[in-house]
């Protein structure tokens, strides 16, 4: 008998971050930290787990639009979706009336990528393997196999993809040695939410250098007082030696940023996250030029492979940032990482929400292993929230995280957090009201 998929079962999981101004910036003040969650389900009992991570309101639609697509899914074979994932992400996009939501953009997409998120999760636990290891043990045609190039080949070739994973695979047997001894290198957001006050601030800073981090984040954008008050305190608990980045998530128009930034430069920013539109091209590319040496950084609000591409080839940033749920799923980010590696840009990931640690982690590695095949440059965002919701956490040992050995993407929660923190009736949210 043939195994299909039968259910795509979903939760709108939220959790009151906001009560404590965790995850806290400038473009959102008070988020819940949220989770649209899918369970794939198919008819010999396996399943597939994946999320989308939202902050709070609007977690509901993220969840109509994953069950708005199970239509497409259910009752296909296992093993012809899991046979050719590259296909079945192209299909699932390519559905030419859910296309029109978008294209490529927006809840659809990403509830596209939760789908495809949850098909990998689904076969690295068929074959035993944590998602790093499973992608990374692709041959190259494999790979670019998951790849959809159609809007790319005029920045990258398959078979330009296809040199650059084959130059890659000499010394993989050693990589992989190195990270699962060594792990791959994080840096922390957790001291630097911007609802936090200043002893929070630099108590947190601290503890961050004496945990190993390399780095630390601090959210600005909201009063240009403030952000100077806050780097002098985290400036001075870490001491000169240890960067410190800056995120503006998305605040300020082109002008504004480039004058703000003038004026946090005497604190040596490593880089500037976000510091307009995301989807504004040659403002990111104008705000470069000005604030140099001080990089530029984005790619958490990225919908898609089109625009990493337009950032690249405009040289409008220093720093590419996926994220494990914006994009239409692995498929998408394994497009965003060969493309960073084509134009020599290093990934430093995004994982500043719910579960995104746990999943984007796998990237980073496959991208060590397989694609860019160093860690040169690069660290995986890591703050320190919610990871006891998950069955398979991040363990970061000396402020690097260490390479999962369990099969799966990251993304299974516990049973007991989804009663306790479904929205709206858990627990958690009928004893607030």
């Amino acid at each position: 008998m043939t195994t299909s998929i039968v259910e795509l079962e979903t939760r709108d999981v939220r959790f009151p971050t906001s009560r404590f101004l965790d995850g806290s910036d400038a473009m959102n003040p008070f988020p819940d930290y949220s989770a649209a969650y899918l369970v794939l389900r198919t008819s010999d009992g396996a399943e597939g787990h994946s999320l989308v991570f939202t902050v709070g309101r609007g977690n509901d639609v993220q969840v109509a639009a994953i069950q708005a697509l199970s239509s497409l899914v259910v009752g296909l074979p296992v093993d012809e979706v899991l046979g050719d994932l590259g296909a079945f992400g192209r299909r699932l996009a390519g559905d030419s009336q859910f296309r029109w939501l978008g294209p490529d953009k927006g809840v659809i997409a990403m509830a596209t990528g939760a789908i495809v998120n949850a098909a990998w999760d689904l076969r690295a636990r068929r074959e035993g393997l944590p998602l790093w290891q499973l992608l990374a043990g692709l041959s190259p045609e494999e790979i670019v196999g998951l790849v959809d190039f159609r809007y790319l080949r005029d920045a990258l070739t398959p078979a330009e993809a296809l040199d650059l994973l084959r130059a890659a695979s000499d010394g993989r047997a050693a990589r992989e040695r190195r990270l699962l001894a060594d792990g791959y290198p994080a840096y922390t957001t957790t001291p630097g939410w911007l609802g936090y006050d200043d002893e929070k601030l630099a108590r947190l800073s601290k503890e961050a250098v004496a945990d190993g981090f390399r780095m630390i984040k601090l959210k600005v954008g909201s009063d240009l007082s403030d952000d100077l008050r806050r780097l002098r305190i985290a400036r001075d608990a870490v001491g000169s030696d240890v960067p410190i980045a800056v995120d503006a998530n998305q605040i300020w128009g082109v002008d504004e940023a480039i004058e703000w930034m003038a004026a946090l430069a005497p604190y040596r920013p490593y880089w500037i996250e976000e510091p307009t539109s995301p989807d504004d091209i040659l403002g990111h590319a104008r705000i470069r030029q000005a604030v140099g040496p001080i990089r530029v950084a984005t790619g958490e609000h990225g919908a898609n492979p089109v625009l990493f591409k337009q950032l690249l080839q405009a040289h409008a940033i220093d720093v590419v940032q996926i994220d494990a749920t914006r994009v239409g799923g692995i498929n998408d980010n394994v497009a965003i990482l060969l493309l960073a590696a084509k134009f020599g840009v290093p990934v430093c990931p995004h994982a500043g929400g719910v579960g995104l640690c746990e999943m984007v982690q796998h990237l980073a590695m496959f991208d060590y292993m397989a694609v860019s095949a160093t860690q040169d440059g690069r660290m995986i965002e890591y703050v320190d929230h919610l990871h006891q919701h998950f069955v398979d956490p991040v363990e970061l040992r000396g402020g690097r995280y260490r390479a999962p050995t369990t099969p799966g993407i990251g993304a299974r929660m516990h049973a007991a957090s989804l009663a306790e923190f479904t929205y709206p009736d858990g627990p958690a949210w009928a004893s607030s009201t």
